[in-house]
């Protein structure tokens, strides 16, 4: 990944060459035009991007708590603009209609989980990117976001219920070492018993 040392979207969008800087403000223009109230535009992980700022949302993004949490990126890589839509990777549903809104155009569609990539300004179905984010307010952003975070400070039950059967384990083999000293104990003392009654009735003899 390409990553930018702008601090501000303006000297990100004048680091870039004629042609990128066409698809950029394209793709920024649409964004600003249809993302809900309250997302802060700015520079992160050295891309443009909009976000929930920790003003709104104090706890950050999961995976780095400095980071205000992500919703939508755009960067000029190397061979591409790639268009990170994290607003759709938590919700599925909302995949499958802009996966279909945007094959429904006749346009290829180059897409990992979240991100898009585009070679051409004319291979962007602008229209379907904006109808993307509408819907989306911080609350109702937030409300799925927060649901879908990994429970923290959790140990996993699989690694509970090892450490339980090794315990029964080891109980097990302490329990068996203990009969068998109590069972050669109990059997010498029936030799040695056993010895001196012998020795007792020689002499009386």
């Amino acid at each position: 990944m390409v990553q930018s040392k702008a601090t501000t979207a303006r000297e990100y969008l004048a680091s870039l060459p004629a042609d990128r800087r066409t698809m950029v403000e394209a793709v920024r223009k649409v964004i600003n035009k249809n993302i809900g109230k309250g997302f802060k535009e700015g520079i992160q992980y050295g891309m443009l991007g909009w976000f929930v700022p920790h003003s709104i949302y104090p706890d950050g993004y999961h995976c780095d708590a400095k980071q205000p949490v992500p919703f939508v990126s755009v960067a000029s890589q190397k061979n591409n603009i790639s268009i990170y839509l994290f607003c759709l990777y938590i919700d599925p549903k909302r995949v499958d209609s802009f996966v279909k809104a945007w094959q429904a155009t006749g346009k290829k569609l180059d897409m990992g989980k979240s991100c898009v990539r585009v070679k051409k300004l004319e291979d962007m179905p602008l229209e379907v990117i904006g109808d993307a984010l509408k819907g989306f307010t911080v609350e109702k952003f937030l409300a799925q976001y927060t649901a879908g975070i990994p429970a923290s400070g959790k140990k996993p039950a699989a690694k509970k219920t090892a450490k339980k059967t090794t315990t029964k384990k080891t109980t097990k083999k302490t329990t068996k070492k203990t009969t068998t000293k109590k069972t050669t104990t109990k059997i010498a003392a029936k030799k040695t018993t056993k010895k001196t009654a012998k020795k007792k009735t020689k002499k009386t003899a």
